[in-house]
């Protein structure tokens, strides 16, 4: 039995607890959560700290506000801890690096809640590219957003400070992160990065991003926002001899919808595929949280190595982030720069 201690114990934490009690393999042995809400089974820490020099704790689940995600990382990993910690893994790539010598220093396994990955439909889709059976990815288009309300400030996800980001680290690193994991990286970026609605200082309400890889000609667009009045998710990856459009995601509140993946079987006669073509797959479950944990614990247990949600992709999808912010604010420059008013 692996057993673990919680730093955060609230929704995500306690997601987290149940889906690890499940692989029989985890057992929780210690909590610290300042604002806990409803009862716990397990024993209180008084500090963070307690629980990271805890000789009877194995491994820690990290589920607390972003700012704090990599002071934790750090001192776990070098209290020879397992660590699962959420998402995004710190403020900077460069804090990443440190935790990524931090991770090679302990041998221990390190995990990141990357956790769309791990859903029904994404699978499928990875599975279909890695056959190769249609061709390689030509481009992919990614819309995620959600409505929020004046209750949103009250969050520490409103808090610059805590949170790092706006939309972008909050929703966007998720459909950033699927298109690495799907299409590979990208070295060119354009973005345009705004708080029209919200204007929360420092704080994107809309991202709208076109990222590239020269060498491969493969793009991405991506549209992050807090300001879509209506849930909604859609990935979309057409390839050589096909195409994967995946929209709605299946979860617990059900505001996504259900969770469709239509894929074109092959294509027609030129120019393009027919709806007869369409091959429609229904997730009914969402098994994520679950695919998750039991992927951590057979890594601790096997010994074997983290695959998905890997320091190295969190690496990846941080400097992305950081090539987003920049970019907007090099084009906000050159706009103001060059830019004359219509007389």
């Amino acid at each position: 039995m692996i057993r673990f201690g919680f730093i955060g114990f609230g929704k995500m934490g306690r997601i987290r607890a149940e889906a690890l009690a499940k692989t029989e393999r985890a057992e929780g042995v210690v909590v610290f959560e300042p604002n806990l809400d409803g009862e716990c089974d397990f024993p209180l820490a008084n500090s963070p700290e307690e629980i990271i020099s805890n000789d009877n704790v194995d491994a820690i689940c990290i589920s607390v506000p972003n700012a704090f995600n990599f002071e934790y990382t750090i001192g776990a990993l070098n209290a020879g801890k397992h660590v699962f910690c959420e998402k995004p893994p710190a403020f900077t790539s460069q804090q990443v690096r440190e935790i990524r010598l931090a991770e090679k220093a302990s041998g221990k396994k390190l995990m990141y809640g990357f956790n769309h990955r791990h859903h029904g439909a994404v699978m499928k889709m990875k599975e279909l590219i890695d056959s190769n059976k249609y061709g390689k990815v030509l481009w992919m288009r990614g819309r995620y957003g959600k409505s929020v309300d004046e209750s949103y400030f009250e969050t520490w996800r409103a808090n610059k400070e805590l949170a790092g980001g706006g939309i972008l680290f909050d929703q966007g690193i998720h459909m950033l992160d699927l298109f690495l994991h799907i299409g590979g990286t990208f070295d060119q970026v354009h973005a345009f990065v705004s708080s029209l609605y919200w204007k929360m200082e420092g704080m994107e309400d809309n991202v709208f991003a076109i990222m590239k890889n020269s060498k491969t000609g493969m793009a991405a667009s991506l549209h992050s926002t807090m300001t879509q009045w209506r849930h909604l998710f859609s990935l979309e990856v057409f390839l050589e001899s096909g195409y994967m459009v995946l929209n709605g995601l299946k979860t617990g509140s059900g505001t996504y919808g259900d969770e469709i993946l239509t894929v074109a079987k092959n294509r027609s006669q030129a120019p393009a595929a027919t709806w007869d073509d369409e091959e429609r797959f229904l997730f009914e479950t969402d098994s994520s949280w679950d695919s998750e944990a039991e992927h951590f614990i057979s890594a601790i247990c096997n010994d074997t190595p983290i695959s998905i949600g890997t320091s190295h992709d969190a690496l990846q999808v941080m400097e992305l982030i950081e090539d987003i912010y920049e970019n907007e604010h090099h084009e906000s420059e050159s706009l103001n720069t060059h830019l004359k008013p219509i007389q």
